[in-house]
């Protein structure tokens, strides 16, 4: 396996038509490819924001006909570079629920892996935006580990990250690079973004890569908050997006690095079996009558 490449992460602001993200994808994949880019990925929900649950369940389409994973495999072949599509809304025939599901493309368009989102982002956050991604889609039941010319990447995506077992997990199975395309909130961005996914990269020993929505959506408005990042095993953030605009960032990556940051901290080596944690109680004494 080759051991550096140049990761391009595109950083999108969808909208609730296909057609238009689908156009948008393909521009910035022919940029970043241009640019140096030899494996390029995109956020969480690549394919549209839905303006409501309705909408997103009625636009939802197979993986025979989903016209954005077909868009990235004719992107790949053309441009022969590595593609992971973040997640797009794939139907399943004869299941209710869709799946949000994250696709492996290799450069001659081969789909090499999926996967499915396993936690769902079920919250009601303090500013009124609620979330209920279980009323919507499927849950994943299986982790994904698939190999590159590079590595070996573990399969995430958005809410996965806040389970940090999942990850050390991924590590443990042979992941050098974990891949968390995001559609993540302004208010928890702001407090958690940064700070969880470099922890994500220092615990595992990992490249973290998490091209992510930004801006406000066409049709749902809701509102993400972007930042597309690349962080180093050692906690470096390689490239940073920002916050106001789509577009790609580049990053340069020397797998050599997930080796040197082990070995200064070798904590995968670390772990230990343990009995589950039991609840001591108080035992209060009675006073002297």
């Amino acid at each position: 396996m080759a051991p550096t490449f140049k990761a391009g992460l595109i950083q999108t602001n969808v909208s609730n038509e296909m057609a238009e993200n689908v156009a948008f994808v393909q521009e910035q994949a022919r940029l970043a490819r241009a640019a140096g880019a030899d494996f390029v990925m995109t956020p969480e929900n690549t394919g549209l924001i839905g303006a409501s649950r309705t909408e997103t369940l009625e636009k939802a389409q197979t993986e025979e006909s989903h016209a954005m994973l077909a868009a990235c495999r004719t992107s790949a072949r053309e441009t022969g570079a590595w593609f992971l599509l973040g997640g797009v809304h794939v139907r399943v025939p004869g299941e209710e629920q869709i799946r949000n599901r994250s696709y492996l493309i290799d450069a001659a368009g081969g789909i090499v892996a999926s996967y499915d989102k396993i936690h769902m982002f079920d919250v009601q956050l303090a500013g009124g935006e609620s979330y209920r991604e279980s009323s919507t889609f499927k849950r994943g039941e299986r982790a994904v580990l698939a190999e590159t010319p590079w590595g070996v990447l573990g399969m995430t995506i958005c809410y996965d990250l806040r389970f940090p077992y999942l990850y050390r997990e991924l590590a443990h199975a042979g992941a050098t690079m974990l891949s968390i395309p995001s559609s993540f909130t302004v208010p928890t961005g702001k407090a958690h973004w940064h700070t969880i996914l470099r922890s994500r990269a220092i615990e595992t020993g990992c490249f973290v890569f998490a091209p992510a929505q930004v801006g406000t959506h066409k049709g749902s408005n809701r509102k993400t908050y972007g930042h597309s990042i690349a962080v180093a095993p050692w906690g470096e953030v390689l490239v940073d997006a920002g916050g106001e605009k789509a577009g790609f960032v580049v990053a340069e990556i020397d797998l050599a690095k997930v080796e040197e940051a082990r070995k200064m901290v070798p904590s995968l080596q670390h772990d230990r079996k343990y009995a589950a944690p039991v609840l001591h109680k108080m035992v209060v004494a009675k006073a002297a009558e």
